[in-house]
């Protein structure tokens, strides 16, 4: 009896240390992620990327999507209305007089409806607009209302605030302009025959006029109404500097068809993360040779990707504490495991893609002997994995329904 007593006590023990040990590695492992919150059955929260505090801070982005999230863009019609402008002054000592102008707005209230090409700007009148008054005796180029219409395929009205210049007299750029701002933009210039074209600082090409678009949302989000006025006074200053006529684009108007984009654009601007962790410990070595024979090549960013037929990057693996790979590292230190990343917004068809990249992720998991789990440091399921599918595909439907296409350039463009 004694000695059944002390047995059972030895296994009492061990099992107590080995319950230990797990809770230890588990709270390891959830410090490593700096993970999002609950998973997809936890009908929790979730962070877009737009929460980090930057796009590149993958190991502070990614997510696990709740099951029950599904969201749908209201169907709203096309609004047509007309309104008045204000004609603005460029600060000229011969411009003294200030007059009103009008002109027919054919913007949709709503991205949903937007018929705007994939990467272009269609036939939109963003009215109303403001513009400088003509110096008396003076003729422009070309008439800045006329340029408002053209179709340029380098914007998109949606989220592309554009101003527009037309020179008194033909010029050369000779340097590009400078128009600080958190966002980028484009300069477009009208060449002597009528082709517009990227404006550059080329000997002998001379410009009649252009257009400036700055992008609005990004990422980082939407522009204020104080950032797009700073960008118009930019503007004004480069009017000036190339003896030109200004128009801008109402900042309220464009505001009221930016904003509903920008709400979708941070609704599915979501990362996917499945996490492959080690009981022990991996060699870099052995990593590295599992997952290039998966197809994943190491970036100059640290991070291993998987590239389509087009070279174009779909999927990325990437540390659990967001430490960069590199090729020292690997050949020298051991891991705990690794983090697969799957961006909505950047990869097309995103259904077929998502079953390829579990396969990747079992497969990987297979060979390496590694746990496939989500944040919560929990095993995944079939249930959790059909739910995280079924949010790729609705995500992917809300982009499409305002023709923004997962992996585009346009998407590349708005989720930079």
């Amino acid at each position: 009896m004694i000695v059944l007593v002390i047995g059972a006590a030895i296994i009492l023990l061990v099992l107590a240390y080995n319950i230990y040990q797990e809770s230890q590695y588990r709270k390891q492992l959830r410090e490593q992620f700096g993970h999002a919150n609950k998973d997809a059955l936890l009908d929790s929260q979730v962070n877009s990327v737009r929460d980090g505090a930057e796009a590149q801070s993958v190991m502070n982005t990614k997510i696990v999507p709740p099951a029950d999230e599904v969201n749908k863009t209201d169907d709203s019609s096309a609004e047509q209305s007309e309104t008045s402008v204000t004609e603005e002054k460029v600060i000229d000592d011969t411009v003294s007089e200030e007059e009103s102008v009008s002109a027919a707005q054919a913007v949709s209230s709503a991205p949903d409806n937007a018929a705007a090409p994939e990467n272009s700007a269609a036939h939109i009148d963003m009215a109303p607009l403001s513009r400088t008054v003509p110096v008396k005796g003076r003729k422009a180029l070309l008439d800045v209302r006329d340029m408002s219409k053209q179709p340029l395929p380098w914007f998109d009205v949606r989220f592309d605030y554009l101003a527009y210049i037309a020179l008194y007299q033909p010029k050369e750029l000779h340097a590009m302009p400078r128009l600080s701002s958190r966002s980028r933009f484009r300069l477009v210039g009208c060449t002597m025959d009528d082709r517009y074209q990227i404006a550059e600082p080329i000997p002998s090409v001379y410009y009649q006029g252009f257009v400036v678009g700055l992008q609005a949302i990004s990422r980082s989000g939407l522009l204020t109404h104080e950032e797009l006025a700073h960008f118009g006074e930019q503007a004004n200053r480069f009017a000036e500097q190339m003896d030109g006529q200004l128009l801008l684009t109402d900042i309220n108007t464009f505001l009221d068809v930016a904003r509903p984009l920008d709400d979708l654009c941070a609704r599915v601007d979501q990362t996917i993360a499945i996490h492959l962790v080690s009981r022990t410990n991996v060699s870099g070595t052995e990593l590295r040779s599992a997952v290039e024979k998966q197809g994943f090549e190491l970036g100059h960013d640290g991070a291993f990707f998987y590239a389509d037929t087009d070279g174009e990057p779909l999927f990325n693996i990437v540390t659990l504490d967001n430490t960069p790979f590199t090729s020292t590292l690997l050949a020298n230190q051991n891991y705990r495991g690794f983090s697969m990343l799957f961006d909505i917004v950047h990869i097309p068809n995103g259904e077929k893609c998502f079953d390829q990249f579990m396969d990747m992720a079992v497969k990987l998991s297979s060979q390496l002997g590694l746990d496939l789990v989500n944040d919560k440091v929990e095993e995944l399921s079939t249930e959790w994995l059909r739910e995280v599918r079924r949010y790729v595909v609705d995500r992917q439907k809300e982009m499409k329904q305002v023709d923004l296409e997962p992996g585009s350039e346009l998407a590349k463009r708005l989720f930079s």
